[in-house]
């Protein structure tokens, strides 16, 4: 994160503050690749009678990510609401449920969610608030902003992350990407927060961690935006187009007028 580790302090004359989750609010290490997750994995599988061997479950898994993420960018493609998509996001629970189908089992969606969440456990080595994070979110309250999140992630690990960090009561509306089948930085999923709540762009700020997601995102719908250069933004990021930055960001402070 560099020598120098900065906190971040919100501008307080905007009504509305809308939030990235990872890598703004949360901090997150995960790890998908190593043996033994994919090992106790497919353990798992097989109390419920899916049979597999960790490297073929990895690899079956990762080959279903990829043909959901291209039958639902087709689909999209097709509908002519959508024939601008340009970032489809997949719903996590069904690439679970395909690998109970594989090997002849049919797994409902409560068997097919607290397999992902299992897989999300395994593969986590933390996942915490950045220091004064609850203490802003409160305080902004306080001063009765509304406050939203707009995240690209899957319900079934963010919502219930969310509520172990204690977090979910601070925000008026939360976004969660796989509801809505797309992410940033597609402005439709912007405007699907903004028509929601006739949201006014102009007394609206983005906070984000990511130059092209949240900056570019936030900025393609007009709304201006506070960026947070933290321990888990893009390699040689540096948010360059945003209207308020933040190098080596390591912790928020409360807003106060």
């Amino acid at each position: 994160m560099g020598e120098y580790l900065q906190e971040a302090v919100l501008p307080v004359q905007y009504d509305n503050y809308v939030f990235d989750l990872y890598g703004t609010l949360v901090d997150i290490h995960t790890e998908e690749d190593f043996p033994k997750l994919w090992e106790k994995l497919a353990l798992f599988f097989g109390y419920y009678g899916a049979i597999y061997e960790p490297k073929e479950l990895q690899k079956r898994y990762a080959a279903l990510v990829s043909d959901c993420e291209r039958a639902l960018k087709k689909t999209l493609e097709e509908d002519r609401h959508y024939t601008h998509e340009a970032s489809p996001e997949i719903e996590i629970g069904e690439v679970f449920e395909k690998l109970y189908q594989e090997k002849g089992i049919v797994a409902d969606k409560t068997l097919a969610i607290h397999t992902g969440q299992f897989f999300r456990a395994l593969s986590t080595d933390y996942v915490r608030l950045y220091p004064g994070t609850q203490q802003m979110l409160a305080s902004l309250k306080k001063m009765d902003k509304k406050v939203y999140l707009l995240s690209n992630a899957q319900r079934i690990f963010t919502a219930y992350e969310m509520n172990v960090l204690g977090i979910t009561k601070y925000f008026d509306d939360i976004l969660i990407s796989s509801d809505y089948h797309t992410k940033k930085p597609d402005k439709r999923f912007f405007h699907i927060l903004l028509e929601r709540h006739k949201l006014d762009v102009s007394h609206s700020l983005y906070i984000g961690n990511d130059s092209r997601c949240d900056v570019g995102g936030a900025k393609g719908v007009g709304m201006p935006v506070f960026y947070v250069n933290s321990n888990i933004s893009p390699k040689n990021d540096d948010g360059k187009e945003a209207d308020y930055i933040v190098e080596n960001f390591c912790a928020w402070k409360e807003v106060t007028i």
